[in-house]
């Protein structure tokens, strides 16, 4: 009996020790903190070294082997640059490693010590991704980093891919600011944390069906716990004003709980000087001339709050509210202008001068706040999120505006004073959800949709005076009522193989507008179903050939302030007006790629935009009026030859170049010409190249050196002189990459002021345009706590924001 008693035991034990759910785990991290994703995981047996198990980290360097029997086990972790990880553990229960830092691999060049490692780019099947964690980039900040981005041209406060305003996302989350406020940010971010750029030319079905090419930068994500914060400043003098920008950081994060607050501020000023010349005509005559000499400027101190706080609930679900803050007081925001105006008759003898004084302030507030809920299924990749999100914007402006008008001998003839008060309130709110679901190993399928709904009343009160008597101008003032909601659902597929990438999505899109002028009691209604679907293929000829061909559908719906019907006068001859009646812009694009050894990318495109929304200016030859009207204009096509490279010409000289050859056409309705459909197309060229140079033997001195030229071009009914600009900049860094300072100078042969020309049937305008280009430069960032952290930053991802200005 007792030996069956001692059998039963033994075969208990043995079942208990089989059923026994033993983990093993750990994170693999490089020396600066930084996870290594796709690291080889190896465990064998510790006493003869036969193989037990295998898999490789994922994103976060996070492997895991389950279900292992207890004994003693030999772990090795290999990636390429680094040294080889090996260590013996007796495995008895589960364990969790911790993190494991795997050591940098060295090699002595010429006394050149080599840590850092050369960006890359990798083709996916929907978008180009350029990886530079870890490289020289990331001692620099955002900005710089995109402009070494392959298709990407940053120039003039502006980003552009393939002549075109990108959307910028952080992890997917997509920043909704202006462009020079979107500039200000990148510019004061460090790169330290940014692991790759991803250039979405055309955006598949998860996207948003509003807008053109995605910019989507990744972060590296949080792996320890812990503090870290960052302050920042720079410092711009141009040839009129000074500019700064300043801001701090601060990160914290626990065992659940993540938390980011970023607030930043930045105070300047900023100087133009334009010539205009107009030529009124009637029956081919010029009737009359005048020349312009028009400074402004223009004063702000936007001032930006960003936090968040995640919280993990458990492995499978966790939670997060975001809020995205942007005041512009007051007394900080101010535009002075002042213009002086000469007026010819026909046979260009000085008739009269007018001389118009505007001071301008505004305020702004845009609150937005969001809250995500992600639930994560058991089967690894399948996920779960739902979005709430809420903005508040208000916005309002108040102008005075004086003209004097004058003989030719400064005699007074009269004057003229009209004030105008605007102000726009918006109320936006948004649903959204989105499900992942893996098929397989090399296959997915995602499916979501998404209701959002915005209510805008916008007032336009001016009043003019007479006498010292002022009086509201009820001809000219309204207020505008608009309300839109949306409906979006998409579904994509895709799918790899060992040579082939494929992915295909479809977005429908259903809108409903209503607009209303109460001051003409004007109610126009607009409901529409639209259809965005998406295509992408990729082949892999070989390790060094890579061939690829996508289509898609995009929409671009008016800005509110585009539909306001009202005229909002700049001086006593020159208004801005809107249309309620304004359609959306719909674009098929069609790409077709070549990339020759990871480094050479070769593209042809086209693009078919109808009822592009444009600004476009017109002189009344009768009125004597300059009328900037937002209207459809009938079609433009655009095609091209785009060709960009990022290569190491030697280990401490890197070379970009980024440039396109194209052809743009624009149809559109003159429409002080009788309506007639005018065409303006041209052949244009933009070719840059920025030599990347690094010295001293910890690669810390680096120095950038950029040239850019851009043809004339073809703007709507407007044509713009060639451009050019070269940029010299040095950057330092210092303790232990702890700090950084560069210095340099922007736009050294004041290369970017260009000539605006629209002449056509009978317009004729004419805008030289000088601003302050030509920019000293110099900056800071300082890291302290445990600065080898990632944060946690997240941006809000909706659309109808960028629609707030």
């Amino acid at each position: 009996m007792l030996n069956k008693l001692n059998l039963c035991f033994f075969f208990l034990f043995s079942i208990l020790s089989f059923s026994q759910n033993i983990v093993f785990k750990g994170v693999v991290n490089d020396s600066g903190g930084f996870s290594i994703s796709y690291a080889n995981v190896v465990l064998l047996n510790g006493e003869n070294d036969t193989f037990k198990a295998g898999t490789t980290t994922n994103e976060q360097g996070a492997f895991e082997f389950g279900n292992i029997e207890s004994g003693e086990y030999k772990l090795k972790i290999s990636y390429l640059g680094f040294k080889e990880y090996e260590k013996v553990y007796l495995i008895t229960e589960s364990t969790d490693l911790g993190i494991i830092v795997l050591e940098e691999k060295t090699e002595e060049l010429n006394g050149v010590v080599v840590v850092s490692k050369r960006p890359t780019v990798k083709r996916m099947v929907d978008r180009l991704v350029f990886n530079v964690e870890n490289s020289t980039l990331s001692n620099n900040n955002v900005l710089d980093v995109l402009k070494h981005t392959p298709g990407v041209l940053v120039y003039d406060e502006s980003i552009s891919i393939k002549n075109s305003t990108p959307t910028i996302y952080i992890n997917d989350r997509r920043v909704h600011l202006s462009e020079n406020e979107i500039q200000q940010l990148l510019e004061g971010t460090s790169a330290t944390n940014v692991k790759s750029i991803e250039v979405i030319t055309n955006p598949p079905a998860k996207y948003e069906a509003e807008g053109g090419a995605v910019l989507n930068i990744i972060t590296s994500k949080n792996v320890i716990a812990g503090y870290n914060g960052s302050i920042f400043g720079n410092y711009k003098q141009g040839s009129e004003f000074p500019k700064y920008a300043f801001g701090t950081s601060h990160f914290f994060k626990a065992k659940k709980l993540n938390t980011y607050l970023n607030y930043s501020i930045s105070p300047r000023k900023d100087f133009r000087d334009n010539d205009e010349f107009i030529n009124f005509i009637e029956n081919d005559v010029i009737t009359s001339s005048w020349e312009t000499d028009f400074k402004r400027v223009r004063e702000n101190a936007n001032q930006n709050i960003n936090a968040n706080i995640d919280y993990e609930l458990n492995k499978n679900n966790s939670i997060g509210f975001s809020t995205s803050i942007l005041i512009s007081p007051r007394e900080n925001t101010e535009t002075l202008v002042n213009s002086g105006t000469q007026v010819f008759s026909a046979d260009k003898t000085l008739d009269s001068i007018f001389n118009t004084e505007n001071r301008l302030r505004d305020e702004t507030f845009n609150l937005a706040f969001t809250f995500d809920y992600l639930h994560k299924f058991k089967r690894e990749g399948e996920n779960l999120s739902v979005s709430l999100h809420h903005t508040d914007y208000d916005f309002s402006s108040f102008q005075n505006v004086d003209t004097d008008y004058l003989f030719p001998d400064l005699s007074l003839i009269r004057n003229n004073r009209f004030q105008t008060f605007s102000s726009q309130e918006i109320k936006l709110y948004t649903g959204q959800i989105d499900y992942v679901l893996p098929i397989g190993d090399s296959a997915q399928f995602e499916t979501g949709g998404k209701i959002s709904n915005i209510n805008s009343e916008s007032v336009l009160n001016q009043f003019v005076f007479i006498g010292d008597m002022r009086e509201e101008d009820l001809q000219n003032s309204d207020t505008f009522l608009y309300d839109e909601t949306n409906y979006a659902a998409y579904s994509s597929f895709s799918k790899d193989w060992d040579n082939w990438s494929f992915k295909s999505g479809l977005r429908v899109e259903y809108t409903g507008i209503k607009g209303n002028s109460l001051s003409i009691n004007q109610i126009n209604n607009n409901d529409y179903v639209k259809f965005f679907p998406s295509f992408y293929l990729l082949n892999r000829i070989n390790d060094n050939n890579e061939v690829y061909f996508n289509y898609n559908k995009r929409i671009y719906r008016p800005r509110y302030s585009q539909l306001n019907p009202f005229r909002y006068f700049l001086n006593d001859n020159a208004f801005n007006i809107g249309d309620p009646n304004l359609q959306p812009q719909i674009d098929n694009t069609f790409t077709l790629g070549y990339t020759l050894n990871d480094k050479f990318t070769f593209e042809v495109y086209y693009r078919h935009e109808n009822d592009p929304t444009d600004q476009i200016v017109f002189q009344d030859n009768e009125e004597r009026v300059i009328k900037y009207v937002y209207t459809n204009t009938d079609q433009a096509t655009e095609y091209g030859f785009d060709f960009a490279t990022y290569t190491e010409i030697t280990k401490d000289w890197s070379l970009y170049v980024l440039s396109s050859l194209f052809h743009n056409e624009t149809q559109f309705f003159a429409l002080e010409s009788n309506n007639e459909l005018s065409t303006n197309s041209q052949w244009s060229l933009y070719a840059q190249v920025i030599n990347y140079f690094t010295f001293l033997k910890d690669k810390s001195l680096t120095a950038d050196l950029s040239f850019l030229y851009i043809s004339p071009t073809a703007n709507d009914a407007s044509d713009i002189s060639a451009r050019s600009n070269f940029d010299i900049n040095f950057r330092k860094t210092l303790w232990n990459n702890r700090a950084s300072v560069n210095i340099g100078v922007a736009d050294i042969f004041n290369g970017k002021n260009f000539t605006q020309t629209t002449q056509y049937l009978n317009q004729d305008v004419k805008l030289k345009s000088r601003i302050e280009n030509r920019l000293f430069v110099f900056g800071f960032n300082y890291k302290f706590g445990n600065f080898k952290l990632r944060n946690n930053k997240k941006e809000i991802d909706l659309i109808e924001r960028e629609r707030l200005n």
